[in-house]
């Protein structure tokens, strides 16, 4: 076992095999019935899978990195306001709504904070077998191969991607304003953002509330490929405090999550 004092580098390795472990018990959870069952809490699918992959997940990184507390999604209890300078932020499951009705846009998360900071992060898709992982100033990188850093490129290339068939709400009206001609499908929000890391697409815009265990690992992921994220209004993530914020702009520069964020301050202006 290593010290809660080990390098985050140091820790890539067991973390990225941890979150593929558990990403590989939920698929296999998918064909047990009483693991997709579940309820609608507000706006939060919230299924069996959820507790078990919670309890999976965060046995592996407490025996990872003894003393450093995991913060979960799936336990209130551990969502204190003060929060430790190193810690583990953790999403069992995003996108459990795609979980547990057979889609494949869910994923496993973890992301090690310091200093109120993600410092190293794993993000893993089962259904595609894709593990997105970074440690801050190593780079990114994608099923372990080193992703390049995204050139900037103006707002409206490539594809703009949500949750959604077709552009919807927000979405419908950042791909008519900024002219994309390219829309992608994608499930979770880490994995929507994992393919703006990526290249695949170039914007994912919401107005919905998101939490800070939805967006520590991919954020990551996102900084150490170039690109960038930010609330809605265009202000930093601090992950301090409260747990939630109101949307988000994931864009494949941060120059771009800032010409996004200035069209919707002007947006909300005109009413």
């Amino acid at each position: 076992m290593r010290g809660t004092g080990a390098a985050p580098g140091e820790l890539l390795a067991p973390l990225t095999a941890a979150v593929l472990e558990v990403g590989v018990l939920l698929r296999e959870w998918r064909a047990d019935a009483a693991a997709v069952r579940g309820v609608w809490e507000g706006s939060q699918f919230k299924a069996e899978a959820d507790a078990r992959a919670h309890r999976e997940l965060s046995g592996r990184l407490a025996a990872l990195a003894p003393g450093a507390p995991v913060l979960s999604e799936e336990d209130a209890a551990s969502q204190v306001s003060a929060r430790p300078g190193r810690h583990w932020l953790i999403d069992p499951i995003d996108g459990t709504a795609s979980y547990a009705h057979g889609f494949p846009g869910y994923v496993t998360q973890a992301a090690l904070m310091e200093g109120a900071r993600p410092v190293l992060s794993a993000v893993y898709a089962p259904e595609n077998d894709v593990m997105y992982a970074a440690v801050r100033g190593l780079g990114a990188t994608r099923n372990g191969v080193l992703m390049p850093r995204l050139d900037p490129a103006p707002v409206g290339t490539g594809a703009l991607v949500d949750n959604t068939p077709e552009p919807r709400g927000i979405a419908a009206r950042a791909y008519a304003r900024f002219g994309f001609r390219e829309y992608m499908e994608c499930g979770s929000i880490a994995l929507k953002l994992c393919r703006v890391a990526e290249g695949s697409a170039r914007l994912f815009v919401k107005d919905v509330p998101v939490r800070d265990w939805d967006v520590a690992a991919p954020l990551l992921v996102l900084e150490e490929a170039g690109a960038g994220l930010v609330r809605l209004d265009g202000t930093g993530f601090d992950f301090q405090g409260s747990y939630e914020s109101t949307g988000l702009i994931g864009a494949s520069s941060p120059e771009a999550c800032a010409e996004v964020a200035r069209w919707w301050r002007d947006e909300e202006a005109l009413g």
